[in-house]
Protein backbone atom coordinates (compact mmCIF):
# COMPACT_ATOMS: atom_id res chain seq x y z
CA UNK A 1 0.00 0.00 0.00
CA UNK A 2 1.32 3.41 -0.91
CA UNK A 3 1.64 6.12 1.75
CA UNK A 4 -0.99 8.22 -0.06
CA UNK A 5 -3.55 5.38 0.05
CA UNK A 6 -2.63 4.59 3.66
CA UNK A 7 -3.21 8.21 4.66
CA UNK A 8 -6.77 7.94 3.33
CA UNK A 9 -7.41 4.89 5.56
CA UNK A 10 -5.71 6.10 8.77
CA UNK A 11 -6.90 9.66 9.28
CA UNK A 12 -5.15 10.65 12.53
CA UNK A 13 -4.00 9.29 15.89
CA UNK A 14 -6.50 9.59 18.72
CA UNK A 15 -4.82 11.10 21.78
CA UNK A 16 -6.80 11.03 25.02
CA UNK A 17 -6.03 10.00 28.59
CA UNK A 18 -7.49 6.55 27.98
CA UNK A 19 -5.54 5.95 24.77
CA UNK A 20 -2.40 7.24 26.45
CA UNK A 21 -2.74 4.42 29.03
CA UNK A 22 -3.21 1.83 26.26
CA UNK A 23 0.38 2.35 25.13
CA UNK A 24 1.57 0.30 28.13
CA UNK A 25 -0.52 -2.56 26.73
CA UNK A 26 1.23 -2.27 23.34
CA UNK A 27 -1.83 -0.59 21.77
CA UNK A 28 -2.18 2.68 19.87
CA UNK A 29 -5.52 4.19 18.83
CA UNK A 30 -6.27 5.84 15.47
CA UNK A 31 -9.29 7.46 13.86
CA UNK A 32 -9.83 5.63 10.57
CA UNK A 33 -12.08 5.85 7.52
CA UNK A 34 -15.56 4.56 8.37
CA UNK A 35 -15.53 1.96 5.57
CA UNK A 36 -12.02 0.61 6.36
CA UNK A 37 -11.70 -3.08 7.19
CA UNK A 38 -9.27 -4.53 9.76
CA UNK A 39 -6.75 -5.92 7.20
CA UNK A 40 -6.71 -2.56 5.39
CA UNK A 41 -6.09 -0.74 8.67
CA UNK A 42 -3.21 -3.08 9.58
CA UNK A 43 -1.63 -2.66 6.16
CA UNK A 44 -2.01 1.13 6.30
CA UNK A 45 -0.40 1.41 9.75
CA UNK A 46 2.48 -0.80 8.61
CA UNK A 47 2.95 1.35 5.49
CA UNK A 48 2.78 4.68 7.32
CA UNK A 49 4.78 3.90 10.44
CA UNK A 50 7.05 1.02 9.33
CA UNK A 51 6.07 -1.24 12.23
CA UNK A 52 4.55 -4.73 12.43
CA UNK A 53 0.90 -4.92 13.53
CA UNK A 54 -0.14 -7.93 15.62
CA UNK A 55 -3.89 -7.30 15.91
CA UNK A 56 -6.57 -4.69 15.13
CA UNK A 57 -9.82 -4.06 17.01
CA UNK A 58 -12.33 -1.49 15.81
CA UNK A 59 -15.18 0.47 17.37
CA UNK A 60 -17.77 2.67 15.72
CA UNK A 61 -18.74 5.83 17.56
CA UNK A 62 -20.91 8.80 16.73
CA UNK A 63 -17.72 10.69 15.92
CA UNK A 64 -16.32 8.11 13.50
CA UNK A 65 -14.51 4.78 13.56
CA UNK A 66 -11.64 4.07 15.95
CA UNK A 67 -9.02 1.38 15.47
CA UNK A 68 -7.09 -0.03 18.41
CA UNK A 69 -3.87 -1.36 16.90
CA UNK A 70 -1.83 -3.85 18.91
CA UNK A 71 1.87 -3.91 18.08
CA UNK A 72 4.47 -6.64 18.63
CA UNK A 73 5.86 -5.20 21.86
CA UNK A 74 5.42 -2.39 24.36
CA UNK A 75 8.71 -0.83 23.23
CA UNK A 76 7.48 -0.56 19.64
CA UNK A 77 4.22 0.96 20.86
CA UNK A 78 6.13 3.54 22.90
CA UNK A 79 8.36 4.35 19.92
CA UNK A 80 5.33 4.82 17.67
CA UNK A 81 3.53 6.91 20.30
CA UNK A 82 6.54 9.20 20.65
CA UNK A 83 6.83 9.50 16.83
CA UNK A 84 3.21 10.62 16.47
CA UNK A 85 3.47 13.08 19.35
CA UNK A 86 1.52 11.14 21.93
CA UNK A 87 4.32 10.93 24.52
Amino acid sequence: MTPEAAAKVVLKPLITEKTFELVDGARVCFVVERSAKKPEIAEAVEALYKTKVAKVNTARTIYGKKAFVMLESVEKARDLASNIGML
